[in-house]
C-alpha cells in the first residue's frame, strides 16, 4: 500500500511537470508560423495546460483535507483556515510578480482567488463536487457575460497591489469575470480537481475510467461545439449580431481566442470551443484533456516511475519554477530566438530543480516552503485554539488524537500557467 501511493504522488507531479512545460512553451514559441496559420504548439497547447494546472490544483487541495475522506470538525476547520493562508500568499505572489510586466499574463493572483472559493467546498465528497464542478461550467459562463459589459475593467492589464488600492471595483471585476483567467467560470476546474481528488486515485481501473472518461468528455464537448456552429447556424447567428466582425474574424476569434474577452452580442458566443474564451464547452473540453492526462500519467506512475523523475522533479515546485520563468521572461531575454529561448527556460527551470532538491532533500521549491510554512503555521493555531474546546476534562487523551487527525500528508506544489489577451496575431505568443 505504501508504495502505490508512493506511485500516485509519482503521476500527479508528472503532470504537473507536463502542465508547466506546456505553458512554458506557449509563452516562449510563436503561436502562428509565417503564414499566420497557428502553430502546432499553439494548437495542443493553448488553454489545455492552463486548465490541466488547475484542475490539478483542485486535486492537491484534496490531499491536505482528508483524500478519500472529508475531514469534519476541528481538523476541517483547521485546514480551511490553512487554504485561506496558502491563497492570499499565492494571491500576493501574483501581484508583486505584475509588477516585472512579462509579455504573458500571471495565473497567480487568479489561483489564490480560487483558493480563496474552494476555502468553503473542502467538506465535500465527490458527487457533490461533480455537481458543483458543472454549475460552475455552465452557470459561470452564462454570468460572465451577463455582467460583462456593466463592470469596470484593467484593460487587459494583469492586476497588482497598486490596481487593488487605487481601482478596487475594476481589480476584483478583473480575477472574477473579465481578466485572463476569470476566477467564477474557472472554478469548474479546481471544483473537477477536488472531486477527482476524492476517489481511489490508487485504482487501476479508475485511472482507466480517467483516460477514457476524460477523452470521451473533451470529445463530446468539442462535437457539441461543431453542430452548434454549423448545421444549428452558429456562426451564421454570430455573424448577424456582431456586424464588426466579418466571418474571417469570427474564424481568428475561434482560433486565437477572445481579444480581450468574448463580444456580449448574442448568447450564440457561449457555443464556441475556442482558447481561453471560458465557455461552458471549452471548460468541459479542457477538463476531458486534464482528466485524460492525468489518468495516464497515473498509469504511468505505477508502470515507469523512474522514466517520469524529469516531471515529478519539475512538478514538485511548479510554483517557484513558474514563478522564475515568468521573472527570466520579463527580460525578454532571446525572445527573438524562441527555440534557444525554449531551451534555456526549460534547462534552468530542470537544473535548479534538481540541484534543489539533492542539497535540502526535499522536493519543495523555496516558494512552496514559504507559502506551506505560512499555511502550516496557520493551521496549528487554529487547532490548538480549537482542540481545548472539544476535550472533556475526562477525556485527556482526545488531544493527541485530534492532532493527528489534522495534520494529513500533503502533497503540495503549484502549476501556474499563463495566457493573455491579443491585440494581434503577434500577441498571441504572450500566452
Amino acid at each position: 500500500m505504501k508504495s502505490t501511493k508512493k506511485q500516485r504522488l509519482v503521476g500527479v507531479d508528472a503532470a504537473r511537470g507536463i502542465a508547466l512545460i506546456g505553458m512554458i512553451a506557449i509563452h516562449v514559441l510563436p503561436g502562428f508560423d509565417e503564414n499566420f496559420q497557428p502553430t502546432f504548439v499553439w494548437t495542443l497547447l493553448s488553454g489545455t495546460s492552463a486548465g490541466l494546472f488547475a484542475l490539478l490544483a483542485g486535486v492537491s487541495l484534496t490531499f491536505s483535507s482528508g483524500g478519500m475522506h472529508p475531514l469534519t470538525g476541528p481538523a476541517l476547520a483547521a485546514a480551511k483556515a490553512s487554504l485561506t493562508v496558502r491563497a492570499l500568499a499565492i494571491l500576493s505572489i501574483g501581484l508583486l510578480i505584475a509588477y516585472l510586466n512579462p509579455p504573458a499574463a500571471i495565473i497567480l493572483a487568479y489561483y489564490g482567488v480560487l483558493f480563496l472559493m474552494a476555502v468553503p467546498l473542502l467538506g465535500f465528497g465527490p458527487r457533490v463536487l461533480a455537481v458543483v464542478a458543472l454549475l460552475f461550467a455552465v452557470l459561470g459562463p452564462i454570468f460572465m457575460q451577463a455582467v460583462r459589459d456593466d463592470l469596470p475593467d484593467l484593460d487587459g492589464f494583469d492586476p497588482t497591489f497598486a490596481s487593488l488600492v487605487i481601482e478596487p471595483a475594476a481589480t476584483i471585476s478583473a480575477l472574477l469575470v473579465d481578466g485572463s483567467f476569470p476566477a467564477i467560470p474557472w472554478m469548474a476546474y479546481i471544483a473537477a480537481g477536488l472531486a477527482l481528488g476524492r476517489l481511489d486515485l490508487r485504482s487501476h481501473r479508475m485511472q482507466l475510467r480517467m483516460v477514457f472518461g476524460g477523452l470521451g468528455l473533451a470529445t463530446a464537448a468539442w462535437l457539441a461545439s461543431e453542430i452548434l456552429l454549423g448545421p444549428l447556424g452558429g456562426r451564421a447567428r454570430l455573424l448577424e449580431a456582431t456586424p464588426w466582425l466579418d466571418a474571417e474574424g469570427i474564424e481568428d476569434l475561434l482560433i486565437w481566442g477572445p481579444d480581450p474577452t468574448l463580444p456580449t452580442s448574442s448568447w450564440w458566443w457561449l457555443a464556441i470551443l475556442s482558447p481561453y474564451s471560458s465557455t461552458p464547452l471549452e471548460l468541459l473540453n479542457t477538463v476531458g484533456i486534464a482528466v485524460s492526462v492525468l489518468g495516464a500519467m497515473l498509469i504511468l506512475g505505477n508502470k515507469a516511475a523512474s522514466a517520469l523523475m524529469p516531471l515529478v522533479v519539475m512538478g514538485g515546485m511548479t510554483l517557484t519554477l513558474y514563478a522564475g520563468h515568468l521573472v527570466l521572461l520579463s527580460t525578454r531575454f532571446l525572445l527573438d530566438r524562441p527555440g534557444v529561448s525554449l531551451a534555456i527556460h526549460l534547462v534552468v527551470a530542470a537544473v535548479f530543480a534538481i540541484i534543489w532538491r539533492n542539497v535540502t532533500g526535499g522536493k519543495q521549491g523555496p516558494l512552496e516552503r514559504l507559502v506551506t510554512g505560512l499555511a502550516e503555521h496557520e493551521r496549528q493555531r487554529v487547532l490548538r485554539k480549537a482542540i481545548p474546546a472539544a476535550v472533556t476534562p475526562l477525556d485527556p487523551s482526545a488531544a493527541s488524537a485530534g492532532s493527528t487527525e489534522a495534520e494529513p500528508q500533503s502533497h503540495r506544489g503549484y502549476g501556474k500557467p499563463a495566457a493573455t489577451s491579443t491585440e494581434s496575431h503577434r500577441d498571441q505568443q504572450k500566452r
